[in-house]
């Protein structure tokens, strides 16, 4: 059996060697509903095998066994994901679902929670759920209104109550400088509080409290027995020379992060921050440091999200060229823009940099009505092996190795065709996640969609259990 040394709100429980037998034996059913859906196979890393409109191309390995659509009033874009025991929370632009996943296979809507503010970027601790709001709001309420950006208005963190999983209760509103893109959940190392890192950018003084160039993070400190008592308690410049300047419309100038992954067990965290990506020592949770920044002016547009390998020697960043709005999986486009690139990190301490290994994007073309780009995705916990699964919005999902940092390799993929064959319409996954044996995808379009991934690179992952997984909260596995 497989053990972490984590404490137990952050252990990777295990099961035994039978029950993951069964799990890898069993062949996972068509979802309900999916007769009129043409399904096809592809050999993983085939080119141009674009499906058509609902059409379903997957490699043999990767088979969707679920899928649930949105309902209103969650009928919005869909957007990130946070696990919890044997439920997923999923963010949406209307608020956030509340699913019960203890049968992957046929999931269930436990709450629909109406809070609208984009883009309501999701994570969970303990009995508690926090959404970023990064559109102005007319007040924190989740009965506000979006008003124009030059009006007095609130942005910021919402944070509810779920200790009743179907009926979430807010809280308490903390309002951050230029809003909450994204935040990350980062544990103290007392555990009687978590701070969220928020990441926000903005260009021009419009944004209440965000004077250019925003080149801060705010922390928001949040008592875990009393989080009506959670403030706003740092705002460090992680950029006091103002960041890379940008290439007018080819190359984001930094004005703050997007995203940042912390590894809490390791005391890093790495920001990718539109023109920069760095490196961050967070010994000090309410002070982190810049230790290393690299820049890519040749084929990264905008520097959006990043995971660490599970070992700590490696940082995938992701380039979200077009803003999620472009067709960039195209033959035009080529394979080194709108990708990812793996960084290897060399040296110790404040010597520790990051240095470049390899570019990955999907080794298949898309069509040029579909959004498609690198987006959200997490390890799936392989000892001995570096292997993540990814959303690529319409490109679909992707499961790839990149133990050879210099070598990385599609080992499954599954996408749907295109939302249309006329003209360019957004969608497709936003995040795609391993969670306790399968693949949770967050359609922005379609809904839920749950995969079942039966490999023999990735078998051990089967062992790992979750208490919790909030991904740019990285855990660690036990590995040899």
């Amino acid at each position: 059996m497989l053990r972490s040394s984590l404490p137990r709100s952050r252990r990777l429980a295990t099961v035994g060697l039978a029950a993951a037998g069964l799990l890898l034996a069993s062949v996972a059913a068509a979802p309900p509903g999916s007769a009129d859906v043409a399904v096809r196979s592809a050999p993983s890393g085939a080119a141009n095998t674009i499906p058509g409109i609902d059409e379903i191309v997957s490699s043999p390995n990767l088979k969707q066994v679920a899928n649930l659509p949105k309902v209103a009033p969650l009928d919005a874009t869909n957007s990130d994901l946070a696990f919890q025991g044997r439920y997923a929370f999923a963010g949406n632009y209307n608020g956030f679902v509340v699913y019960d996943i203890s049968r992957p296979t046929a999931p269930t809507v436990v709450a629909s929670v109406l809070c609208p503010g984009s883009q309501n970027d999701i994570s969970v601790r303990g009995n508690l759920l926090f959404l970023s709001t990064d559109s102005p709001r007319s007040d924190d309420s989740c009965s506000s209104t979006q008003v124009p950006s030059s009006e007095t208005r609130w942005e910021g963190i919402r944070i509810f109550d779920i200790s009743d999983k179907a009926n979430p209760r807010y809280v308490k509103s903390v309002q951050t400088a230029c809003g909450s893109h994204t935040h990350t959940l980062v544990p103290a190392k007392d555990r009687r509080s978590v701070y969220l890192y928020v990441s926000s950018y903005g260009p021009s003084d419009a944004y209440v409290g965000c004077p250019p160039p925003h080149d801060s993070i705010s922390i928001v400190k949040v008592p875990v027995k009393k989080p009506t008592d959670a403030a706003v308690v740092a705002t460090p410049n992680l950029f006091p020379d103002g960041g890379f300047p940008g290439v007018p419309g080819a190359k984001s100038a930094t004005s703050g992060c997007h995203d940042i992954t912390a590894y809490p067990e390791k005391d890093l965290a790495a920001g990718a921050c539109m023109g920069d990506g760095i490196l961050l020592d967070i010994r000090d949770r309410e002070a982190p440091r810049v230790i290393n920044r690299v820049r890519d002016t040749e084929n990264f547009a905008f520097w959006h999200s990043a995971t660490f390998n599970n070992a700590g020697t490696k940082v995938v960043f992701t380039d979200e060229l077009g803003g999620g709005g472009a067709a960039t999986c195209t033959e035009a486009i080529g394979p080194n823009r709108g990708a990812d690139a793996v960084y290897d990190i060399t040296g110790r301490g404040d010597a520790r940099t990051l240095v470049f290994r390899s570019y990955y994007k999907i080794p298949r073309y898309n069509a040029e009505t579909e959004t498609c780009v690198a987006h959200n995705g997490s390890l799936i916990p392989v000892p001995g092996r570096d292997i993540m699964v990814q959303a690529w919005y319409q490109g679909g999902i992707s499961v790839w190795d990149f133990t050879d940092s210099a070598n990385p390799k599609e080992i499954a993929f599954w996408e749907r065709g295109p939302l249309s064959v006329d003209r360019l319409v957004g969608g497709g996954s936003w995040s795609a996640y391993w969670y306790n044996g399968y693949i949770y995808s967050n359609d922005m379009v379609k809904g839920l969609d749950v995969l079942k991934l039966t490999d023999w690179r990735t078998w051990l992952a089967n062992f790992i259990r979750y208490d919790e997984l909030n991904v740019q909260t990285q855990p660690r596995y036990l590995s040899w």
